[in-house]
């Protein structure tokens, strides 16, 4: 099974903007043993902005763009360096990749990115994907990890998109705000009334929302991929997604496509 996973920067790190070194080495951990099983996988990681303003000290995440990119300069150095180490733990090579909106747009480079990527997988190496938020700007920002994993699953014909997140799935209402908020397990179709249910929150450190998890499922489910959408404090739940047991959120690809 080829499948991408993505993390956000809630799961990898503590409010503090410092590194959650124990769930990031389960999730190491975790991903490396599906590797050993015979998956292929792809790991989309946030977490470079976050990380540069731990680094730096800053005491809350940037709204300029030249601190911004300056923060995810020097936080995804540390990002990279701590994937690095842990996979090697376990005897897997990464790769980094960094994209952009121009990336994606341009066709050339778009089939390029396509192409590394085959190639990195035939060679079993654990790609490394994030935003390259460095050079980013509002003209060619993919914008969040939500997107950016939806884009890269159907780049490479991917069998299964997790999105990792804090929260354990859709629910019918916000569970910060309603009690009596019920888990969704299933969503066989993105209705209208299913894309209200996405709201707009966010974490103090992150990018995205439950909006763009709906935006992604669109994108993958139209493509022919399921998609989850799983509480990431707990990495060992992606043994009971890859086996298709009701772990949080399942969106049901499109019977129609591929």
């Amino acid at each position: 099974m080829k499948l991408v996973i993505k993390v956000g920067t809630s799961t990898l790190m503590y409010k503090t903007g410092h590194l959650n070194v124990r769930r990031v080495e389960a999730l190491c951990r975790v991903l490396s043993d599906l590797k050993n099983a015979g998956h292929e996988v792809v790991l989309v990681s946030s977490g470079s902005i976050g990380m540069g303003v731990g680094k730096l000290s800053l005491k809350e995440r940037p709204t300029d763009i030249p601190t911004k990119q300056a923060a995810a300069a020097v936080g995804q150095c540390e990002l990279m360096y701590t994937y690095d180490k842990l996979f090697s733990e376990y005897r897997h090579t990464v790769a980094q990749i960094l994209l952009t909106g121009s990336d994606i747009a341009d066709d050339e480079r778009r089939h390029n990115f396509e192409t590394t990527m085959r190639r990195l997988l035939e060679l079993d190496v654990l790609p490394i994907i994030n935003e390259n938020d460095t050079v980013a700007t509002e003209e060619i920002v993919i914008g969040d990890n939500d997107t950016l994993a939806g884009i890269v699953a159907v780049s490479i014909g991917a069998d299964l998109l997790v999105l990792l997140s804090d929260i354990d799935g859709l629910y019918t209402a916000d569970p910060h705000t309603d009690p009596e908020a019920r888990l969704i397990p299933v969503v066989e179709e993105l209705t209208p009334a299913v894309l209200r249910l996405g709201g707009d929150s966010m974490g103090g450190l992150g990018t995205g929302g439950m909006m763009t998890k709906l935006r992604a499922a669109e994108r993958v489910t139209a493509a022919g991929i399921d998609m989850v959408i799983a509480q990431g404090d707990h990495p060992e739940l992606l043994y009971d997604v890859v086996e298709g047991k009701s772990v949080g959120t399942r969106f049901v690809k499109r019977s129609t496509a591929r």
